[in-house]
């Protein structure tokens, strides 16, 4: 007697490899969720569920590998389960159905049955087998599935669903003009996928939504379509992984016309289109090697409700803005003009101002935390002044807004003299201080004064990616000012701790809180400081994310450090020139080993501006050459703390005379604290700098 086959394992390895891309522990834990969830029998609720529907998407592979994607239709109960292990479908394909080739005794099929005016869909695959009325499918997998990114449509018949299709078969070369339209305005679609495990067939289809037009098609052709957050399982990507075929359906619901293609699908996992798309985890594309359309060819017709929009839809984005963000990424360490749209008063000290470019390239994305360099020429200054100030928005929101509380020279500038409409040069947005608003630890912001600008930025990104995903990172927000009329943003903050629906905690602080009620304009009276924390916090493994005046931060970081909070859960970002002091780092947040400063002049070639000079041990910074070279490059801190001196290192070796906190890449050079590097051998290479 032969052994026993093993049972194939829930996930097949193109399933387990991009789970494990999304991080450490994701396939381990899905192995076990896979268990609960993939059954090889439908629940009752299952059964009853496509009992009730007037159509099925089904998914079939051709016997030339092709994969097809369909819809059957029939009066409700036209679907029917004899048991948990079976499926009947009183339907056949129409005439002209490529997927028909698929749909034969002991064929591979993938079923999803969705309810379009619920959101509800659950998916299948099975092995079908002929009946005189249509089809029976034996289950392999069955499972529900997240019913994000459907939009709500209700459904009428245009005529009776037993009238077979008598229209014409278009068997198209390329996409044509209206094939294209069609494409270009679908919010949803359907694809087949195929994945041989063992010595059989698995058969999935599946549907994709997002805004209309979230499929964009190339001049060849070629598809390219986001993947949203999802639930992790990757059937569709993980079969495409392993054999690159797909076949699409896309559904014109006004007039009921049907595109079906099969052809060639590719992951993208890397790419800049990917963090330029709102939303998007990764892309795939598709490209067409056969093309059927019939018009009119289902009986259904469906129309989108009023409301009917997926929130989670229209919190993704489109490729028109990808295509800006693109391009403005292109100009970020060039100065832009951006007009002023629009200034808020956010306190008595505070005034936000509404950013937007006037180029027309549309804004970069940017990370929540990070902050704004601007340059702005002061009433009777003789040269533009450089500052960086923190974005207060979430990268979603689709501006830039900095908040600037009135203490300095260009503050009181912007207060006194800057209007709606006027220009502000910008560059890109820059900063190390971000936080991710996908880890499970909880994170505690603890924001003092105008140091909770770039908190609210990461709150609303907390809480915006949170709706969009279904998981809201649990925060507690810890807000100091001196007294209400100083505390800015109140209704913006409580509107997000709303939303959140509980997931978001507020602790407001007043050192002077005057006529403030306890419980309704405040919470705790005095200042953020430890004690203040151990009452409030647990002290359970946190994240901190601490922003505010150098002692305030200072402070606080060195209280965590003394109960024991280990140096990378404390996030921490000063507001003046003074940086913060920090303690028990460990060998990988250590400063890189550098080679010291050169003991020789080096000659140093500033090649945009076609100038040179010569560095010598006694001469500064680079930035200070530059300066006494009569060139003018941006710069706010001074201290390698806000990058805004980040300039391209074309040839030469630098090194630093103070770490700078700003992130900075291999072939970039912080002007403010670099110089020449030393020698490895023979005589110092000559510096060049795109500046």
């Amino acid at each position: 007697m032969g052994e026993t086959p093993k049972p194939l394992p829930i996930w097949h390895e193109g399933e387990t490899f991009l789970q494990e891309k999304v991080g450490a522990g994701v396939a381990e834990r899905m192995a076990m969720v896979g268990q609960r969830v993939i059954r090889d029998f439908m629940p009752d609720q299952h059964r009853d569920f496509y009992a009730q529907l007037p159509f099925l998407v089904i998914g079939s592979a051709d016997p030339d590998g092709d994969a097809w994607a369909t819809v059957l239709e029939g009066r409700p109960g036209f679907l029917s389960s004899p048991s948990p292990t079976l499926l009947d479908i009183a339907a056949r394909p129409s005439a002209g159905d490529p997927a028909a080739a698929g749909l034969t005794d002991g064929a591979p099929v993938g079923l999803l049955g969705i309810e379009m005016n619920t959101r509800r869909r659950n998916r299948m695959n099975g092995v079908a087998s002929t009946m005189p009325a249509g089809f029976r499918v034996a289950v392999d997998q069955s499972f529900g599935n997240c019913p994000r990114h459907i939009q709500l449509r209700d459904a009428t018949p245009a005529r009776d669903p037993a009238q077979p299709f008598a229209g014409a078969v278009e068997a198209l070369t390329a996409l044509d003009p209206a094939a294209r339209a069609v494409i270009d305005a679908a919010d949803a679609f359907f694809v087949a996928s195929y994945a041989d495990r063992g010595d059989h067939r698995q058969v999935d289809v599946s549907h994709r939504g997002g805004k209309a037009g979230f499929v964009r098609v190339a001049g060849d052709g070629t598809l390219t379509i986001p993947d949203f957050d999802g639930n992790l399982f990757f059937a569709t990507l993980g079969n495409i992984l392993l054999n690159g075929k797909a076949g699409l359906l896309f559904v014109d619901f006004a007039s009921g016309d049907l595109l079906q293609m099969t052809g060639d699908a590719a992951l993208v996992l890397e790419s800049p289109e990917i963090a330029a798309f709102q939303g998007a985890e990764r892309l795939w594309t598709f490209k067409a090697r056969k093309i059927v359309r019939r018009r009119g060819a289902l009986a259904l017709r469906w129309t989108l409700r009023a409301d009917g929009w997926s929130p989670s839809s229209l919190m993704t984005g489109d490729w028109s803005q990808a295509a800006d963000r693109l391009r403005a990424e292109e100009t970020a360490t060039r100065w832009r003009p951006m007009t002023v749209t629009d200034i808020v008063e956010e306190s008595a000290s505070i005034r936000s101002f509404h950013l937007r470019p006037t180029d027309g390239a549309g804004l970069p994305p940017h990370l929540a935390g990070q902050h704004l360099p601007i340059r702005v020429t002061p009433a009777g200054a003789e040269k533009p002044v450089v500052r960086t100030y923190t974005l207060s928005v979430a990268p979603s929101d689709g501006i830039h807004r900095i908040s600037v509380k009135r203490e300095g020279l260009v503050s009181r500038h912007l207060h006194d003299h800057v209007r709606i409409g006027d220009v502000i040069e910008a560059r890109g947005p820059a900063g190390g201080f971000t936080i991710d608003a996908r880890a499970t630890r909880p994170a505690v912001l603890l924001a003092g004064g105008v140091g909770i600008t770039p908190l609210l930025a990461m709150l609303r990104h907390v809480v915006y990616e949170g709706l969009r995903t279904q998981r809201i990172r649990p925060t507690i927000l810890v807000h100091a000012a001196r007294s209400t009329a100083e505390r800015p943003f109140d209704r913006e903050i409580a509107d997000l701790v709303t939303a959140a629906n509980g997931a978001v905690r507020l602790v407001r602080v007043l050192s002077d809180p005057g006529e403030a009620a306890p419980g309704v304009d405040c919470d705790a009276v005095g200042r953020i400081d430890m004690a203040l924390l151990t009452r409030i916090l647990g002290f359970n493994d946190y994240d901190f994310y601490v922003c505010g005046p150098p002692a305030f931060t200072q402070a606080l970081y060195d209280g965590l450090r003394g109960l024991n909070i280990a140096d990378d859960r404390i996030h921490a970002e000063a507001f003046g020139p003074s940086s913060l002091k920090r303690t028990g780092q460990t060998m990988e947040t250590a400063a890189p080993a550098r080679r010291p400063p050169s003991t020789k002049p080096v000659p140093v070639a500033f090649m945009n501006t076609l100038k040179e000079a010569r560095w010598t041990p006694g001469s500064g910074t680079l930035l200070d050459l530059a300066e006494a070279r009569g060139l003018d490059p941006a710069f706010s801190c001074r201290e390698g703390t806000c990058g805004t001196c980040r300039t391209k290192l074309l040839k030469g070796a630098i090194t630093y005379v103070k770490e700078p906190s700003a992130a900075v890449a291999a072939d970039e050079v912080l002007l403010c604290c670099a110089v020449p590097a030393e020698a490895e051998t023979g005589e110092d290479a000559p510096l060049q700098l795109a500046l």
